[in-house]
């Protein structure tokens, strides 16, 4: 069955959404993320997605300190990303309770590096995060769009071991008009073996149950739900 995962992206300390990644175009849901994350796990909500925003930019993990908190004062599951770029970076993440770690642009510009991450803290611990631009993968916060075709990429990152990826539409994220749904499905024809976790542009309770009947592992779910476009009443059964 399906994970909902609600998003907790990280600017200057506070929660904030952006649209398909411009950090212009930001709007703050709530000036300390640790009462985003309480609200969730109020409502039911056993995972977390944590974006460390200015992390990704600054290209080194910044927010690890809010990490801390929502980890130390809830129960959920954290996974985090945004801006781990050395061994010092990692260490940070999971030091400060992550349970699982997001690797996107690493993953591109230093696979050696990736690989042994996987090897050292294993599949379950790393998730690869594939963020698309009209099918190439983009690193560095979005900010760079690579000639690397995202199947490509998964074949690659398949025959190393990987489990899971995390999959996002840019072009999707935060406008709330649907997600990828044909890239998905195609994802979990063919790599059958990953479990593949949904993120942009989520935007109703039907969606989430056609993921789920695709066999999708997990949704990300962000404005849609800080805008009230789907209530975690809605998704009950899957919480």
């Amino acid at each position: 069955m399906i994970t909902i995962i609600p998003a907790v992206d990280i600017i200057g300390g506070k929660c904030v959404r952006l649209e398909q990644g411009d950090y212009r175009l930001r709007k703050v849901y709530a000036e300390d993320p640790l009462d985003a994350a309480r609200r969730f796990e109020d409502q039911g909500v056993k995972r977390l997605h944590v974006v460390d925003l200015d992390g990704a930019r600054n290209k080194h993990v910044v927010n690890y300190t809010t990490l801390e908190r929502i980890t130390s004062k809830t129960s959920l599951v954290v996974d985090f990303g945004g801006g781990i770029k050395t061994e010092e970076d990692l260490h940070v993440v999971f030091s400060s309770g992550a349970a699982l770690a997001v690797i996107g642009s690493i993953a591109v510009t230093d696979r050696d590096l990736f690989q042994t991450w996987l090897f050292a803290y294993g599949p379950e611990k790393i998730i690869l995060g594939a963020d698309v631009s009209d099918g190439k993968i983009a690193v560095s916060g979005w900010t760079d769009v690579t000639e690397i075709g995202l199947y490509d990429f998964l074949n690659y990152y398949k025959a190393m071991g990987v489990k899971q990826v995390l999959c996002t539409d840019i072009a999707k994220d935060g406008m709330m008009q649907g997600s990828s749904v044909e890239l998905y499905k195609q994802m979990v024809t063919d790599f059958p073996s990953m479990r593949v976790i949904a993120s942009g542009g989520v935007s109703s309770a039907k969606e989430i149950h056609l993921l789920n009947e695709m066999g999708i592992a997990g949704a990300i779910i962000g404005k849609a739900l800080y805008e009230g476009k789907i209530t975690l009443e809605e998704l009950k059964e899957f919480l």
